[in-house]
This record gives structure tokens, C-alpha cells and sequence, in this order.
């Protein structure tokens, strides 16, 4: 099994090579059967080809994960009811997870603002899971806490809380200047968060639609082992091209958490132990109302793919989605 790879091909003959019980997560983030321009695929099929097709792919995933594994797929509510069915039968459900993001109306209907992340263990019983934080929501004006605590202040955990199926915090990109010549692209904190939820360092994850790298580039910055398969070569090279500028650096002394512009968007609670060394905390903790708490260390490591430019100084702000005037 070829490892830290981009496997150039058709997702279902590259799937069928892969032993069984041989892979801790599988992603797919696969085409919506919506006319996307794609450039080797034709994103128009009728629903009896394409559900046939994404049956068969499914099938493959849960077959490949380990029985300790985790199987995520990615798309908008329609196909994943779908999915679900599908998956019912062979895998084990464990949360539709939420991904709040914008869209525009489309008339005679409720304005769709969310994709689903439909989250599948191969074994419930053995499924390994860690839980996860993110940052207190902050009111980007006033900086005071979104959520009223009321009484139980005293009570807050210093980072933030623990994360619930209903993502606010991580966005779709949204300036042309930050996207890939592929039509989805998905943020990496996305399949960061999904990384530290479900694995630990040098486990293996797959992508069958890797398009332009987003998993591939998450996994090999948590220090993880990659698969990715993408049918186009023009995606393929934009990929190979991204991952030869990125480190596994997503860590503060060796814990590995998912940074996001000036800030930190997922960390795993079972870390905060040795995490919170690094921070200054405000004390009494009720002060988390009105102050964040900050890296102590003056700087962190910065997502980007330009090799000479990956430090920048932090003053680090745990708003809602880490909006630091840079």
C-alpha cells in the first residue's frame, strides 16, 4: 500500500487495491450531482447512475477503515440522507455534524445554510475518539462572551468549550485569491478538526476525491500518513505542488493542534494539561467574560504554503472564528 501518496486514477479501481481493516480514517468530499465544471468528470449523472456509483465507493471506505476506524463523507443534506441509508447497513452512525455556511435562495424553499458531515464508525464499540475544544465565541466589537453563563462562570474551561454537531466557527473560503483552480475546495481546518478527533500521530487517512490536497495537506501537517486518489492530473500536480511546501508543524511542543490564521481552532481536551502552560490565563477564570487568554510565547506558526513566510508575531484572540487584524 503506497503511503504519503497521490494515487492518479479512478477512485473505485484504486479503492478495490487496498487491503481490508488497513486505514484509520477515510474522507470523502465527493461531486454534489450538481453541473460543477470539473475537469475530468462530468457532474450531471441521472439519480439511479450516480446513488449507484456513490454506493459502491461507500462500500470501499468502510471496507478499507479498521475496526477502531472512522468514516466521514462530506456534501449537502440531499445526497447524505442518501448516504445514511447506505451506510446504515454496513457501518455504525454516530452524529450528522453541521457546517454552518452561506448560501443564496433558491426560491419556494428555506434558505439552505449548512453542509452535513455525516460521521460513521466501523465499530461503535471500538471507534476511537477523542473529544475536542474550541474557542469561546466572542462578540468581535466588545470582545465579551457571546453565550451568557449566568451563574457558572466560575466553571468555564480557559480555552473554550467542548465542541457540540453544529460547527460556526470554521468558514467557507471565500476570496478567489485564497482558492485552487478546483471547483469545492473545503477549508483544512475542517479536516484538521476531523484528524484530531479520530486519530492519533502516524495513523493513516484516505481520501478517494482528493481534488487539489485538502486532506492530504491536514494529515501531513498532524504528522499523519496520507492516501489521496483524484481522477484529474491537472489536481493531482496542484496538490503534489502544495504538499512539498508543508511541514508537520501544527503543534506547541509536540501536541498537535489545528491553527488557524493567528490563532488555534481545535485543540483535544485531553491535551489542555500540557497546553496550558503556554497560555496566560485570566484569574479569577469569571474574567474570561471580558479577556481572552494568551500565547505566551509571541508567535506561532501560520498556515501557508510560501515556505519563507510562515512566522508571524501573535497577539492571539479567541473570537468567534479568530479574527486578529493582521
Amino acid at each position: 500500500m503506497n503511503l504519503n501518496a497521490i494515487l492518479h486514477g479512478d477512485c473505485l479501481e484504486i479503492l478495490r487495491t487496498i487491503p481490508d481493516n488497513s486505514v484509520d480514517m477515510t474522507f470523502a468530499d465527493p461531486p454534489f450531482n450538481l453541473n460543477k465544471k470539473y475537469n475530468s468528470y462530468s457532474d450531471r449523472r441521472s439519480l439511479d447512475t450516480y446513488l449507484f456509483w456513490c454506493k459502491q465507493w461507500l462500500t470501499e471506505m468502510v471496507r478499507i477503515t479498521k475496526p477502531t476506524g472512522s468514516i466521514f463523507v462530506h456534501n449537502i443534506p440531499k445526497w447524505l440522507t442518501y448516504y445514511a441509508s447506505f451506510l446504515n447497513e454496513i457501518a455504525d452512525f454516530k452524529h450528522w455534524i453541521s457546517w454552518d455556511a452561506m448560501s443564496t435562495p433558491l426560491g419556494k424553499s428555506l434558505m439552505p445554510t449548512h453542509y452535513g458531515i455525516l460521521f460513521y464508525a466501523k465499530d461503535r464499540k471500538l471507534n476511537k475518539f477523542y473529544e475536542v475544544r474550541h474557542p469561546h465565541k466572542r462578540c468581535r466589537k466588545c470582545n465579551v462572551l457571546l453565550k451568557d453563563y449566568g451563574g457558572k462562570k466560575a466553571g468555564l474551561h480557559p480555552f473554550g468549550p467542548l465542541l457540540s454537531d453544529v460547527w460556526t466557527d470554521l468558514h467557507r473560503i471565500k476570496h478567489a485569491k485564497n482558492r485552487d483552480a478546483h471547483p469545492c475546495q473545503l477549508p483544512e481546518t475542517i479536516l484538521e478538526r476531523l484528524i484530531l478527533m479520530t486519530t492519533d500521530e502516524r495513523d493513516i487517512i484516505l481520501d478517494p476525491f482528493n481534488g487539489t490536497g485538502t486532506t492530504v495537506i491536514a494529515a501531513k501537517r498532524l504528522g499523519r500518513k496520507y492516501i489521496g486518489i483524484e481522477l484529474d492530473k491537472q489536481y493531482v500536480a496542484i496538490a503534489e505542488e502544495k504538499l512539498r511546501n508543508v511541514r508537520p508543524d501544527s503543534h506547541i511542543e509536540g501536541v498537535w493542534v489545528s491553527k488557524y490564521l493567528n490563532g488555534i481552532a481545535t485543540i483535544r481536551d485531553k491535551d489542555w494539561d500540557v497546553l496550558q502552560s503556554h497560555f496566560d490565563i485570566p484569574n479569577p477564570i469569571p474574567l474570561l467574560e471580558y479577556k481572552n487568554i494568551v500565547y505566551k510565547n509571541g508567535k506561532i506558526h501560520k498556515h501557508t504554503h510560501i515556505m519563507d513566510k510562515t512566522e508571524n508575531l501573535l497577539v492571539l484572540s479567541f473570537d468567534d472564528v479568530m479574527f486578529v487584524e493582521r
